[in-house]
């Protein structure tokens, strides 16, 4: 078992790992867009049901990964170059789910400063897990039927700033020209059906999975109070897109870009890092939310 990072890490390896490229990172950005392109193609030559909602599924889980380009972007983690970094998180990351760059920044830069303490601004999202299966239910509930998504939006919208809603609106724009220039402008639709009825659940198990389910959240420890989900194929394309499944990792080493991340939790394991922590982490988003429900699941004891 290794007690510190020193032990497992090389000065040398982590420089390396901590490598942030403009083609990797551009590429991960150009496979969003792709998957974005896909749905919309999807929906729009074969139009039916199915294929409608396999658009929405589609474009929620990629609007999960336009709010991870802003995620780390805002640690400029995302490209080498820093300009990239600061109008990829502006234009693209923040204006695709309508949220202000900065205020995010200096928001998520403090949760990274005070996990693990009752300081972390992030602990109201994840303060009453693990809940009873019932409580669990009803939050997904509230997520699939569009509650949670029009609340978030009408608060948004309640006192805009058009200089913090611009980016937003350009992008809004570009991608209804694109669906007009394509003869289909009634799939902006399925954006904002996704955003209404699919991205409030999927960052909800973002969320879960990240803090949610840590083995102590109130220890400075990162193996403690971060965690883990491994996610297969299916996982990765609707919930867990640009590796922000490996979140401890992430706060072990806020610097090393996403694409990386897999590379840093195969050299921890392997040297012994998070042996006596094995609750850090979970095999699937399967396992994770039995994680996150109570084994008392007494109705008297539900949260709302």
């Amino acid at each position: 078992m290794a007690s510190k990072l020193s032990d497992c890490l090389s000065r040398e390896e982590l420089r390396n790992l901590s490598r942030a490229t403009d083609w990797q990172g551009g590429l991960m950005l150009a496979g969003d867009f792709a998957v974005v392109i896909a749905a919309y193609a999807l929906a729009i030559v074969w139009t039916n049901p199915l294929t409608i909602l396999v658009a929405i599924a589609l474009l929620g889980g990629r609007q999960l990964s336009f709010a991870i380009v802003m995620h780390d972007c805002a640690h400029r983690a995302l490209f080498h170059t820093r300009a990239l970094n600061e109008f990829a998180g502006k234009w693209i990351g923040g204006a695709a789910i309508d949220a202000p760059f900065l205020a995010y920044r200096s928001y998520h830069l403090d949760h990274h400063k005070y996990a693990g303490t009752a300081k972390d601004p992030d602990k109201g999202l994840v303060k009453d897990y693990p809940v009873t299966r019932a409580s669990l239910r009803r939050k997904f509930v509230r997520d699939l039927t569009g509650q949670t998504g029009m609340r978030e939006l009408m608060a948004s919208w309640r006192a805009p700033k058009l200089e913090e809603k611009r980016p937003f609106l350009v992008f809004q724009l570009v991608m209804m020209t694109g669906l007009f220039a394509a003869g289909a402008l009634w799939a902006i639709g399925l954006w904002w059906a996704a955003r209404i009825f699919i991205f409030p659940a999927v960052m909800r198990l973002r969320h879960i999975g990240e803090h949610g389910v840590a083995i102590n959240r109130l220890d400075t420890e990162p193996r403690n109070n971060t965690h883990t989900t491994h996610a297969n194929w299916i996982e990765r394309a609707l919930v867990a897109p640009n590796y922000v499944n490996f979140h401890l990792e992430h706060h072990l080493f806020a610097a090393v870009p996403p694409y990386n991340l897999p590379r840093l939790h195969r050299l921890l394991s392997e040297r012994g890092y998070f042996e006596g922590f094995e609750a850090s982490s979970a095999p699937g988003y399967r396992a994770m939310l039995k994680k996150a429900v109570r084994a008392d699941h007494t109705e008297a004891d539900a949260a709302p």
